[in-house]
């Protein structure tokens, strides 16, 4: 399918409806971020061609080609109208997110304690491919309590506090999951990852506050320059990567029963209301809870090592997913409508005034947090009014070279040796994959962010470096 892009401003372009398209393509973007994105854009117009689908196939400035759907991609389907749910529309890491916490203490503090706080780290944050995890659950109940309960389940089991469920998406747990819907061998694959950061672009990293673009909303995220800050970046590891698995094979099957056709396998869906679209949107808000839990467990892993290392407190100013699937209110053609809102590698943004926000971030808007690449910057961002594609952003800096072709071009020890004398002290579970995620393997995140920005998405509030990495 060849598909035709036609600028409308300076970051965004359109796919005009052609075949079976049943609304638009929109990309927010710059000419040069989009080179090499042939096949992900392909993917927006063949997400445009499922049932139910309103306003427009959206993709964000850090687009590249996923399963099914690009990653980077926005789309909503109206359950009124036969709208789908479709797994490859979340992905295999389901609430695959982003936390970030503040510390009381800045660069300069940290900086004579810093290799003694990374020591801590290393051995205190599980990662990698096989098992290990913060939490050794001792049996299915305690993973349930999980499934249902995510950070908020977590913090009642004593790690954590109560403002941690406030600064959370969702106050630390979505609604409606439904464990019954979790396979047993997504439950066995996720009893002994609790708490664990997994591998390829997931990573713990000890930041600086290197600039503040908007002063007033870097107050109210508790965010100053210099001070020292922990990012978080990872998922529902094998649990959430089962789930997706499970579902796109159950929906494959029944696909003809609906009558429904998609120009792409990996596009398995099913309608909202169905018995397949109600039992994946439980199994997926069951990981998506995990997801959460998991990203609390860390951050709790993280605060001992500080306080005990560097004397230090850390306060969480957000946590947010990029890897999911919502039912949310948005108007479409004047009408307030009930939307099923897939965002895959995409962050919700809210603006000021939404009343899902926290009260005391309603005022300023939705913290959203941009993990960069490993020696170069990350981002705080914030929801704008009028925010487009449903209140969407970019999630990152996206890929551009496979993990192969990122290995072949670098070894892991020079690429540890050349960030440590920059200032950036590793801690790797490997040395393949430290070289996977060179930084070249990706897009400028700097010049995504400034797409995002320009094409009314978001607004930069502040931009972090890394001091120190830990890295699966």
């Amino acid at each position: 399918m060849t598909v035709h892009l036609a600028a409308e401003g300076p970051y965004r372009f359109r796919i005009e409806p052609t075949g079976a398209m049943r609304v638009p393509g929109v990309v927010f973007a710059s000419r040069e971020l989009l080179h090499g994105a042939d096949k992900a854009i392909e993917q927006v117009a063949n997400v445009a061609m499922l049932p139910g689908v309103v306003d427009a196939s959206y993709a964000m400035p850090d687009v590249h080609w996923g399963y099914g759907f690009a990653i980077g991609g926005v789309a909503a389907t109206d359950p009124r109208e036969g709208g789908v749910v479709s797994p490859g529309g979340v992905g295999f890491d389901i609430s695959c997110g982003v936390r970030l916490l503040a510390a009381d203490i800045d660069a300069a503090g940290l900086r004579p304690v810093l290799e003694r706080v990374m020591d801590g780290l290393d051995p205190a944050i599980p990662r990698g491919m096989g098992k290990g995890a913060v939490w050794h659950l001792p049996g299915r109940r305690e993973l349930t309590g999980i499934l249902t309960g995510g950070s908020r389940y977590a913090v009642e089991h004593g790690h954590g506090d109560e403002r941690d469920l406030l600064r959370c998406e969702d106050a630390g747990a979505v609604a409606d999951a439904d464990p019954g819907q979790v396979g047993e061998r997504a439950v066995q694959r996720g009893a002994q990852q609790v708490g664990s950061l997994g591998s390829g672009n997931h990573f713990l990293e000890v930041q600086r506050v290197a600039e503040v673009y908007d002063p007033a909303a870097a107050e109210a995220f508790g965010l100053r320059p210099d001070q020292v800050c922990v990012m978080i970046h990872c998922g529902s590891r094998g649990l959430g990567h089962q789930i997706c698995t499970d579902h796109v094979r159950a929906m494959e099957k029944q696909m003809a029963r609906h009558g429904i056709t998609v120009p792409d396998r990996q596009l398995a869906c099913a309608p909202v209301d169905s018995a397949e679209g109600r039992a994946y949107l439980g199994a997926m808000a069951a990981a998506a809870n995990y997801g959460r839990a998991n990203r609390q467990l860390l951050a709790q892993a993280a605060r001992q090592v500080f306080r005990r290392a560097a004397g230090a407190r850390l306060d969480l100013v957000y946590d947010v997913s990029h890897n999911l699937a919502k039912l949310e209110d948005h108007e479409v053609g004047g009408e307030r409508r009930r939307l099923c809102v897939h965002r895959k590698g995409a962050t919700r943004a809210l603006p000021p005034g939404h009343p899902d926000l926290p009260p005391d971030l309603r005022e300023v808007g939705q913290p959203v947090l941009i993990p960069g690449t490993m020696g170069t910057s990350s981002y705080v961002l914030v929801g704008v009014p009028g925010g487009r594609a449903f209140h969407s952003t970019c999630h990152g800096a996206g890929r551009v070279r496979s993990r192969h072709q990122a290995a072949r071009g670098v070894s892991g020890r020079h690429l540890r040796d050349t960030m440590e004398a920059h200032g950036i002290a590793v801690r790797a579970s490997s040395w393949r994959g430290l070289a996977e995620e060179t930084p070249d393997a990706y897009k400028d995140v700097s010049a995504v962010v400034e797409a995002s920005e320009g094409a009314g998405l978001c607004r930069k509030v502040a931009r972090l470096t890394p001091i120190g990495v830990v890295k699966g």
